[in-house]
């Protein structure tokens, strides 16, 4: 038996509370008197708007779940093929284990950057930050030194990143308070920008 509170919990959820308004008359539906007989079936579609805005991350998002998979396996590959106290063991996991402490704070910085102000040059950003990742990893397993300029390049790709995060916030807060939006020019700019991290 439901009760009466979970009834008309029902009720809104199945009708929405429908008003039907003639001049100064009001009528509402009561919620008790129908619930009982609410019998839909409830939908949740994503608005197409929404992932217009931000499937670009998703499809970074993924691939960087599929490039960390591939650490994964490379790890797991060196235990089973050598020794777990082996030099190359030792640098694979470690390679693995500094990809993984930076991982939050990429996806973090990249989907505020393209959620506070655009999301293709997050995502463009995003994917060289994957490409570097890839060639630290892969430089960290020959000599320590090789793996250098990828850590290099990969903190100037979050510092601009986080630098989207900040500029996109303070565009906002000069919308709500001052009704001055400068977010098209913005998005030029970083548009712009973001093709000189390709420079070395």
């Amino acid at each position: 038996m439901m009760s009466q509170r979970e009834r008309d919990i029902r009720f809104v959820i199945c009708h929405g509370l429908k008003l039907r308004t003639s001049g100064r008359e009001r009528e509402a539906w009561s919620p008790s008197a129908s619930a009982s007989t609410c019998s839909c079936k409830l939908t949740v579609t994503m608005d197409p708007r929404v992932v217009e805005n931000i499937y670009l991350l998703v499809i970074v998002t993924l691939v960087s779940v599929l490039q960390n998979v591939f650490f994964a396996q490379k790890v797991e590959r060196e235990c089973k093929s050598h020794h777990s106290h082996t030099s190359a063991f030792e640098r694979v996991s470690c390679a693995n284990r500094n990809c993984m402490d930076a991982y939050p704070t990429f996806l973090a910085v990249m989907w505020c950057a393209g959620l506070c102000l655009s999301q293709a040059p997050a995502a463009f950003a995003g994917i060289i930050y994957l490409l570097v990742r890839q060639q630290y990893f892969v430089g960290y397993l020959g000599q320590t030194s090789q793996s250098t300029p990828g850590y290099l390049f990969g903190k100037r790709i979050i510092s601009f990143l986080f630098l989207m995060c900040i500029v996109g916030i303070f565009n906002y807060l000069l919308v709500r308070y001052y009704g001055s939006d400068y977010k098209d020019y913005v998005e030029t700019i970083t548009k712009a920008a973001s093709a000189l991290l390709l420079i070395p």
